[in-house]
C-alpha cells in the first residue's frame, strides 16, 4: 500500500476523524448562525427583509439621505421601539439633537428601549451619555473608518484560521485532481480578502456594493462544499482495496498488507 494513501480522509482512524468532524460540524453551524446575524443586521440595514445591494450601500457607504440615527432606527434597529418612539427620536435627530428636549422626552425613552444593549454591550455606544446619541444625529455616513479597521482585522485573523482548518482537512479527500484541490482550498482566503477590500471600496463609491455579496457568497460556497465533501468521505466513502485488504492502520505486526 502506498503510504500516502493512508492519510486520505476514507483510511483515518477513527479518533482523528470524529475530532475532524467535530471541528467541520462546528465550523458549518458557526457559517449558518453567521449568515443569520447578517440577514438580522446588514440585512435590515433598508428596513426591508432579506440582504440586497442597498443594504450594504447603508451599511458602508450610507444613506446620505438620512443621520445615521434615522437610518438605524428605519433599519436594523426597527423592531427594538415602537413607531411612535421611534418617531419621537427621529424627529429630534432631524431638528440637530437639541440638548434641552434631552431629559424631559429623549432620556425616558431611551432608557426604555435602548441602553438594555447600549450601556455595557462591548463595541456599542453607550447611550445613557446624551453625546453618544447626538453624534448619531449627523449625516449618515456609514461605517467609519475605525469601525472598518476594527472588522477588517478581525475578520481576516478570526475566519482565515477557520478556513485554514477547513482546507487543511480537505486536503486529505482522494479522487480530486490536484490542480482543481489547490485552487478550491485557495478560493476561501480569495474571497475572503475580496470581501474585506469590497467594504472600503464600498465605502468610497457605493457602486462596489456587489462585489461584498459576491465575496461573501463565495467563500461561503467553497467552504461549504469541503465540509460536506469531507465529512463525505470520512464516513460514507467506502474505498475497495480497503474492504479486500483491510487498512494497514489497524494490521498487526507482520500481517500482510496490499502495495
Amino acid at each position: 500500500m502506498n503510504t500516502a494513501t493512508l492519510f486520505e480522509l476514507p483510511r483515518l482512524p477513527l479518533p482523528v476523524r470524529v475530532l475532524f468532524t467535530g471541528y467541520l460540524l462546528a465550523i458549518g453551524v458557526g457559517l449558518l448562525i453567521a449568515g443569520a446575524q447578517i440577514m438580522l443586521t446588514h440585512g435590515m440595514a433598508d428596513g426591508k427583509p432579506g440582504l440586497s445591494v442597498d443594504d450594504v450601500v447603508y451599511s458602508y457607504y450610507g444613506n446620505r439621505t438620512n443621520t445615521r440615527l434615522e437610518s438605524a432606527l428605519n433599519g436594523s434597529m426597527q423592531g427594538y421601539a415602537s413607531d411612535k418612539d421611534r418617531a419621537t427620536l427621529i424627529t429630534w435627530a432631524r431638528q440637530g439633537a437639541p440638548i434641552s428636549d434631552w431629559e424631559p422626552t429623549i432620556q425616558p425613552i431611551v432608557e426604555q428601549n435602548c441602553v438594555a444593549c447600549h450601556s455595557n454591550v462591548p463595541g456599542l455606544a453607550n447611550f445613557t451619555q446624551v453625546e453618544n446619541l447626538q453624534a448619531r444625529a449627523e449625516v449618515d455616513t456609514g461605517q467609519t473608518v475605525a469601525s472598518l479597521t476594527r472588522k477588517s482585522h478581525i475578520h481576516l485573523f478570526g475566519i482565515s484560521m477557520l478556513f485554514f482548518g477547513v482546507g487543511l482537512i480537505f486536503a486529505f479527500a482522494r479522487g480530486f485532481d490536484p490542480v482543481f484541490k489547490s485552487l478550491l482550498i485557495a478560493a476561501p482566503f480569495a474571497f475572503l480578502i475580496l470581501d474585506v477590500l469590497a467594504w472600503w471600496l464600498t465605502k468610497m463609491q457605493p457602486g462596489f456594493a456587489w462585489l461584498v455579496m459576491f465575496g461573501g457568497f463565495g467563500y461561503s460556497v467553497a467552504s461549504t462544499f469541503m465540509i460536506f465533501a469531507s465529512l463525505y468521505q470520512m464516513w460514507l466513502m467506502r474505498v475497495p482495496e480497503l474492504v479486500a485488504a483491510g487498512s494497514s492502520v489497524n494490521a498487526q505486526p507482520g500481517t500482510p498488507t496490499a502495495s
